[in-house]
Formats: structure tokens, C-alpha cells, sequence
């Protein structure tokens, strides 16, 4: 069932668990993705960022994530993740998106609440929930590229004040993960953490560019009032994976045979995910 972000973050956030996020690109990673929160009985949120619909079309992910939705029998978000234009953002929202992000993380605070405020105006009046971004994490994914040196942790008081003056669903902090691959192990900022859920008890928090961060991390924060996770290099290195250990074997050409193995791939990462983030049998 397609339902809105604030649907099953409001609930995760009640339930002190986690809802996976996870980037799609195709049919077999929405599949996977999919197959593995009906699997595990899980609320999940299919993601698209802005390089996916310029890959795959807004049409075609629009439609392919809505079919898997409506055919699901688990609370399904379809989520634009770094939206950065205007015209992306109610791009996906005419097109039926039911959760979008509004990354204004490189503004300046003021200009930050100023933008998402008029994001929201417009998301609220269609029924879609918004989530935002305080504090910048170094790294790259897909369109979105910040140098380790303009990376900046996310201040508690300006999320206090960023959260009052925004109503914003759902806040994305800083506090020591990145996009993309680690060069070495991340060293998450849990005190910084404790604080911000401190003073936003009641404000979802989402954690981007958590693959490859130390299950025990990911649980801790999750513990400590992380709502949101969003996964993707994770699932990329699987169907990467998957694809290797049909194509560097044989002299198969079958798509159907070659991506196959790598939406098995992915489905038990995407499973795994579930599982540590204690989402599973909380459809």
C-alpha cells in the first residue's frame, strides 16, 4: 500500500525503530526492495534521487514504484531523496511521489528554513510529507558532491530552531557519516545525537550515508531515536556482486539469468537492513 513518509515515520518514531530508505534505479532493485519488506512483514521507503529519475524517467519510476505499492501488503513510501530544484520537487509530487526532501543544506540556515518552509507550503496542500536537511555530510552520491573540508555537523540549537520555524515531517543530521564508499570506518557523533533527539523528541531523525557504518553503530542509533536510514552504495555493491558472479563464470547472455542472481543479491541486503534497524513485523 502506498502511504506518506510521515505515515510510517510518526509510527517508527512512536515504536523506537528504524524505517529502511532505499535508493532505486531499476526494476530489479525496486523488486528486491520490495520482496524484502513483504518478506519481513516491514514499512519500507522506495528512494529516488534526482540522477535516478534523469536515468530512468519520472514516468517510468513513478509508475513502476506505484504498481509495487498498490500490490504490496506492507506500508510502502515512494521518496525523493536530495531533491535541490524546484522543478524536481513538484515534478515528483505531480507525479504521485508521497514523501519528497528539500536539500538545503548548503544555504545558509535562514535561507535553509526560508526554502523548505515554501516546499512545504506546497507538499502539505497535496498531502506530502517533507523532509530536510541540517548540517552538510562530506562525500558523493550521484548529483550531490561535498568536499570533506565543507563538510559540517548538524548544531542542536539550530535544529531546535530550524524545526520551529519549519514544521518540517522528518530532519536529516550530520553527525559523522558520508555518501558514497569509506576510506575508513565512520565514528558517529552519539552524543550530538542524544542531544538533538533530546530536544526534537517528537521530530523524526533520519541518518543518510549509513552503508558501511558498524552494525553496532547503526543499532545504537537507532536506539538513540534514528527513524529514517537510507541505504544505497550498500545495494549497488550487491547487484554488482550479483552481476560478477554470473558474468565472470560463464558465457551467459540473458539478462533474465544475469540480473537475477543480483536482485537475490540485493534482497538479502535489503533484508539485513531491515532486520538491524528493527522494522521487521512492524507492517
Amino acid at each position: 500500500m502506498l502511504v506518506t513518509g510521515k505515515q510510517v515515520l510518526d509510527q517508527a518514531n512512536k515504536g523506537n525503530y528504524a524505517v529502511g530508505a532505499f535508493n532505486v534505479n531499476n526494476m530489479e532493485i525496486l523488486q528486491a526492495v520490495v520482496a524484502a519488506a513483504e518478506e519481513l512483514r516491514a514499512p519500507v521507503m522506495v528512494q529516488t534521487s534526482e540522477g535516478a529519475i534523469k536515468y530512468a524517467g519520472i514516468d517510468y519510476l513513478s509508475a513502476m514504484v506505484r504498481l509495487a505499492a498498490n500490490k504490496a501488503t506492507v506500508p510502502v513510501v515512494l521518496h525523493l531523496d536530495h531533491g535541490t530544484t524546484y522543478e524536481t520537487i513538484i515534478g515528483c509530487i505531480r507525479n504521485g511521489w508521497t514523501s519528497v526532501m528539500f536539500d538545503g543544506s548548503h544555504l545558509p540556515l535562514e535561507e535553509n528554513i526560508r526554502q523548505t518552509n515554501e516546499i512545504i507550503k506546497i507538499a502539505h496542500a497535496c498531502g506530502v510529507s517533507v523532509e530536510a536537511e541540517l548540517g552538510r555530510l562530506g562525500g558523493i552520491e550521484d548529483n550531490i558532491s561535498v568536499d570533506e573540508k565543507d563538510a559540517r555537523f548538524t548544531s542542536p540549537d539550530e535544529a531546535v530552531q530550524f524545526v520551529k520555524e519549519t514544521g518540517v515531517d522528518s530532519l536529516a543530521i550530520a553527525i559523522g557519516t558520508a555518501h558514497g564508499k569509506y576510506k575508513g570506518e565512520p565514528k558517529l557523533d552519539f552524543d550530538r545525537l542524544q542531544t538533538i533527539k533530546g530536544l526534537l523528541p517528537d521530530t523524526p531523525i533520519v541518518l543518510h550515508g549509513a552503508s558501511g557504518v558498524p552494525e553496532d553503530s547503526i543499532a545504537k542509533a537507532t536506539k538513540m531515536g534514528v527513524n529514517k536510514i537510507n541505504i544505497d552504495t550498500d545495494v549497488r555493491v550487491a547487484f554488482t556482486e550479483g552481476v560478477k558472479s554470473v558474468v565472470t563464470t560463464s558465457d551467459e547472455f540473458d539478462p533474465r539469468k544475469i540480473c537475477g542472481p543480483a536482485r537475490d543479491a540485493m534482497k538479502k541486503v535489503v533484508m539485513s537492513k531491515i532486520q538491524l534497524f528493527g522494522s521487521a513485523n512492524k507492517a
